[in-house]
């Protein structure tokens, strides 16, 4: 059995009527196409109403570039060109703080220009006629609106409104810092000509004329905050164009395009000298070191070349000897090699002990102003240690000591440090070999200088001091000219591939199309999803197939809606399509009788599950049927409990069955004779006590089956099953019986109990009938839910159980706040 109903079950699961649902489906259409208008409405809304978003991008090469003019042989140059910054370097230098305030700064960005539309006040940057030319220096009205209204071809009116504010924040952008002013009104109004400096002490500024004036036209201008601006304009993106590439491309997005173009324009800018900043910082600080020796220099050269001349005129020795020539030469050169050593060597002591006592390098390091570079590493590990040192302490101002950069840039720095400080090392070394070499042959030379006259000792000894201080002179100049043409022909690192341009790109926030699909998309769902929520919480019973597929008692028809005043729909309108579902109920209903015998009476019993199904309907018009088609019929009122019939044939209920089953009246005495030929009723009468007691009794047996001998017909209207027994009782009596089910008001589980009487042949003879139906393609297939029988039907039965009270609405919620 348990086989039987998994493959009954399995079956009904796999006959899913596709069509059916379809059809259900497009019953909705005036659902789904409300809601596809509405949500087509607000899609237009969200598009008018949501601020426009634009996204600009600009394109830059990141490459190092040296100026091919130096190279690591220029002796103070020290490869001017320097090492790039790796190009995640740079990415992180264009969204560090230090590096967005020089661009705020650079822009004014704090000012902000704004226009009133139809939702807000639009940013109108760029748009403007005019533009505000800031005193910096001075404080600034913080945060409020201030209204330019243009009353002429060159004047405007300057307003605010404080509201009923009697103080105000003013900042000063040059120092960051806001103050507490208190204003005598909360009002101001002044007109202003163009270029007329605006001083209060409130705000300090003149507008420059960009555009011509329309006469009428309001602008609002706000001083907002410089750290706020600039935490605003740090969301730029920066991206690689391709794997191992040097391009980057920078994008920003923003309601204003004029405000993302001159943003990234400006930001490649700044980025740009900076990094040449970078390049020559060491280059900078040789030249003015060069400068300040330069002037020391020349006048010490000018005190010896004065005192050489007395000495010549003294002495009246003006040349050498050739002897004294040739060891003049010999020596000078020797000891200006020897003078050269040394002073690499002083520098060489020096810059180790700079490295050694500092974490940064910049411009405090020891420069080789007065020497030649015997090691063209020594420069270039230099160059190195101040660009990696300098780049390193810009990245700290914007991330911590923990960032991958931080890290990468230290390693690189320990590495050059270590590096330097080996050369360092080894060159003096070999140094001091040279130097001693130098002092064995200049030993030489000196016994022969003494050999000369005391005179000619004496000009030599001016010449050399004069030879060396000119030799000196000419290097600084020759210094001082290759760091300035270095400086002035530095070559930038960045180079502006694409700038950043407005070409009329459409908005990438809202998209309209988006938008537009979206909300057809949602006025789609939302109608899809109201269907599967009310499907899926539906349990009424809305067609045959639903009995047929949930349950194993066949359905005998199906009843169409009763339009009628009443429930003699046969009688009153016997053309309309509810009288012809009951002929055909009356021919199909013959199956059923088969166990009687063609000329004996038939009885029929209908019943429910609970109240307001149409039983006693279609008891009315069954028996209606039968009686017209010239049988005689009885109709009972055996709903003790909640009696009706006599309402449909204007009678009163005083009389009825009740009383024959007290021996108050005999059958006779209860038979009502009505105006439908053939048929006669029994009414249910007053409402008893015990109703079951009274229909179990040995009379309602014998009443039964004396009208079963008067009667070729005999249908009796039952109590619902569903609510009390007294229908189950009655089942024996019947030769057939109809269980109403009410279209969109019978539950699915209501039927289970009769069910399974049916399947364990505990009822027989019993088919489902329908009632109420009209043809909705939104109705398919469902499934009971196994509700108990008799108890918990709630509305369902009203009049059935003895006590019971309508309770109101109102007093449900009151009896929520009552103590229990």
């Amino acid at each position: 059995m348990d086989n039987l109903n998994k493959l009954k079950s399995s079956t009904i699961q796999a006959n899913i009527d596709v069509k059916g649902y379809i059809f259900k489906v497009l019953s909705y259409w005036k659902l789904f196409f409300v809601t596809i208008v509405i949500a087509l409405i607000v899609a237009k809304f969200m598009n008018d109403y949501e601020p426009k978003v634009y996204n600009l991008n600009t394109v830059i090469s990141v490459k190092e570039e040296n100026n091919p003019l130096f190279s690591t042989g220029t002796n103070i140059a020290f490869n001017w060109g320097g090492e790039s910054d790796a190009v995640e370097t740079i990415k992180v230098v264009l969204t560090s703080r230090t590096h967005n305030e020089k661009v705020v700064r650079k822009l004014n960005f704090f000012i902000n220009y704004l226009k009133e539309d139809r939702y807000r006040l639009e940013d109108v940057y760029g748009y403007t006629p005019f533009v505000v030319d800031l005193d910096t220096s001075k404080p600034q009205l913080f945060g409020k609106l201030i209204q330019i209204e243009i009353t002429g071809e060159n004047t405007y009116n300057l307003s605010f409104d404080l509201k009923e504010a009697t103080s105000s924040e003013l900042i000063t952008y040059d120092t960051n810092k806001t103050s507490l002013h208190h204003f005598s009104t909360p009002l101001f109004s002044k007109e202003y000509k163009i270029g007329e400096q605006v001083n209060t002490d409130f705000f300090n500024f003149s507008l420059k004329k960009t555009k011509k004036f329309t006469v009428g036209e309001k602008f609002y201008i706000q001083f907002a905050s410089f750290d706020g601006t600039v935490g605003s304009n740090r969301s730029i993106s920066v991206a690689g164009i391709a794997n191992g590439a040097s391009m980057l491309r920078l994008s920003k997005g923003g309601t204003n395009k004029n405000r993302i173009v001159d943003y990234l324009n400006a930001t490649v800018v700044i980025l740009d000298e900076d990094k040449q900043e970078q390049k020559i910082l060491y280059a900078k600080k040789t030249k003015d070191y060069i400068e300040l020796l330069f002037t020391q220099l020349e006048d010490s050269l000018q005190r010896i070349e004065k005192e050489l001349s007395v000495f010549k005129e003294k002495n009246n020795i003006y040349n050498l000897s050739e002897e004294g020539s040739v060891v003049f030469n010999e020596t000078i050169e020797i000891e200006q090699e020897k003078k050269n050593i040394f002073e690499f060597n002083d520098y060489l002591n020096n810059l180790r002990s700079y490295i050694l006592s500092h974490d940064t390098y910049g411009e405090n390091i020891p420069v080789p102003a007065l020497i030649a570079v015997q090691d063209g590493k020594i420069s270039g590990e230099i160059a190195t240690l101040i660009q990696l040192s300098s780049l390193r302490e810009r990245l700290r101002g914007s991330v911590t000591d923990n960032h991958p950069q931080i890290i990468k840039l230290s390693n690189e720095l320990n590495i050059s440090k270590a590096n330097l400080l080996e050369n360092i090392a080894t060159l003096k070394l070999v140094n001091q070999n040279k130097i001693n070499k130098l002092s064995t042959e200049l030993s030489t030379y000196k016994s022969k200088l003494k050999k000369l006259p005391k005179t000619e000792q004496g000009l030599l000894k001016f010449e050399k001091n004069y030879q060396i201080s000119e030799a000196n002179y000419n290097y600084l100049k020759q210094k001082s000219y290759e760091a300035g043409s270095a400086i002035a022909a530095n070559v930038s690192d960045v180079k502006i591939i694409d700038t950043a341009k407005d070409l009329g790109n459409g908005p990438v926030y809202p998209v309209p199309s988006f938008n537009y699909l979206v909300g057809l998309m949602l006025g789609i769902v939302f109608p899809l999803f109201y269907i599967i929520t009310k499907e899926v919480l539906d349990n009424k019973i809305h067609t045959a197939e639903d009995i047929q597929n949930n349950y194993a008692i066949p359905v005998l028809g199906v009843v169409g809606k009763n339009h009628g005043n009443n429930n003699l729909a046969v009688f009153d309108k016997p053309k309309s399509s509810v009288s012809e579902s009951f002929r055909a109920l009356r021919s199909n209903i013959q199956f059923l009788f088969k166990n009687a015998q063609k000329d004996e009476s038939k009885t029929l019993v209908l019943t429910s599950s609970v109240s307001g199904e149409g039983k006693t309907m279609i008891s009315i018009n069954m028996a209606t049927v039968f009686a017209l088609s010239g049988k005689k019929t009885v109709l009972i009122g055996l709903d003790l409990r909640k009696p009706k019939i006599y309402d449909d044939f204007d009678l009163p209920n005083d009389i009825g069955v009740v009383n024959h089953l007290i021996n108050q009246k005999t059958l006779d005495e209860i038979i009502i004779n009505t105006k439908i030929p053939n048929l006669d009723l029994i009414l249910s009468g007053p409402i008893p006590p015990n109703p079951s007691e009274l229909l179990l009794n040995e009379t309602a047996d014998k009443m039964i089956k004396s009208l079963q001998e008067r009667y070729d017909y005999v249908i009796i209207d039952t109590p619902p099953v569903g609510l009390v027994s007294d229908a189950l009782e009655l089942f024996k009596y019947g030769d057939a019986i109809i269980y109403v089910i009410r279209q969109d008001y019978s539950e699915k589980g209501m039927m289970r109990m009769i069910d399974d009487k049916y399947k364990n042949k505990e009822v027989t003879n019993i088919s489902y009938v329908l009632n109420d139906f009209t043809v909705k393609n939104k109705y398919g297939y469902g499934y009971g839910y196994g509700y108990g029988y008799g108890y918990g039907y709630g509305k369902y039965g009203n009049g059935y159980h003895e006590n019971e009270e309508n309770i109101s609405f109102f007093s449900k919620i009151s009896s929520l706040f009552k103590k229990k």
